[in-house]
């Protein structure tokens, strides 16, 4: 009993050590974590990523749909990883410190599968809101707002499991069974009896291409027309700016009263 009570006198310290290292850490990380949700939401980040065709990816992985709170939350558990770490350390624990290293040896890949995210997000929504401002709500503008970012955020999806390594068999063979599914559908169209049906396929396809190339024509006529008109009013809000900064009136001095001449004796 004496010997138990005299072993952890002697590794008290290193314990007190240990919880002091984690409410600094905890402190620190805290902190941070609200400064830089505070400063990327004064940037307008959550504006930018929510506001195209990536958005609800965004909305349904961020802490209540706000990526600046996922940012702030990721830096928070990246600093208390490293925290946790040095307490582990401090106590001197030698399966909990392989534990943590091994730990800490995975972190960058879980920060390169966020920002895969992110970035993924941002060209999608960039995508969208681009398509938006020039096609507007023409049939052909509908479709590419959809398909793109959509398609943005799968090959982001793929990259990131595979960055975390989840699955890296099931992930590549899914990835290629979903590519070459396309191509195995139409060698089978073409070569097991369904010539004629393909072709008839074909031509369909074909001629509802024809049809509608009128109006994808117009779409794309509509979109250029919008460019051109948004670039003109740019142009004429900088030409009116200037305008009016060099045409500022000139201060006038006050006249001097009359009867205010010089005086002399």
């Amino acid at each position: 009993m004496q010997s138990a009570f005299t072993t952890f006198v002697n590794y008290l310290p290193q314990l007190i050590g240990a919880l002091i290292v984690l409410v600094v850490g905890f402190i620190i990380a805290k902190l941070l974590d609200k400064v830089i949700s505070k400063g990327l939401q004064k940037a307008k980040v959550d504006q930018k990523l929510t506001s195209g065709g990536g958005a609800g990816y965004v909305e349904k992985l961020a802490p209540q749909g706000s990526p600046s709170k996922l940012v702030g939350r990721v830096v928070f558990w990246v600093i208390m990883l490293f925290v946790i770490s040095s307490a582990v350390g401090t106590l001197g624990i030698p399966a909990l410190t392989e534990f943590m290293n091994q730990v800490l040896a995975y972190l960058p890949n879980v920060l390169a599968a966020l920002l895969i995210f992110i970035v993924a997000a941002a060209v999608a929504g960039a995508i969208g809101g681009a398509v938006h401002r020039t096609m507007g709500d023409t049939p052909t503008g509908k479709i590419v707002r959809t398909a793109v970012p959509a398609m943005v955020m799968a090959i982001a999806i793929f990259m990131i499991l595979t960055q975390l390594g989840i699955a890296p068999v099931i992930v590549t063979i899914t990835y290629i069974a979903l590519i070459g599914s396309t191509a195995l559908a139409a060698a089978l169209a073409f070569g097991l009896g369904g010539r004629e049906a393909a072709a008839e396929l074909v031509n369909s396809g074909y001629e509802k291409a024809q049809d509608r190339a009128k109006t994808v024509k117009a779409d794309m006529a509509t979109g250029r027309d919008r460019a051109a008109q948004d670039a003109a009013t740019s142009k004429q809000k900088a030409q009116q700016a200037q305008d009016n900064g060099q045409s500022a009136p000139p201060v006038k001095s006050s006249p001097m009263p009359t009867g205010a001449g010089v005086h002399r004796p």
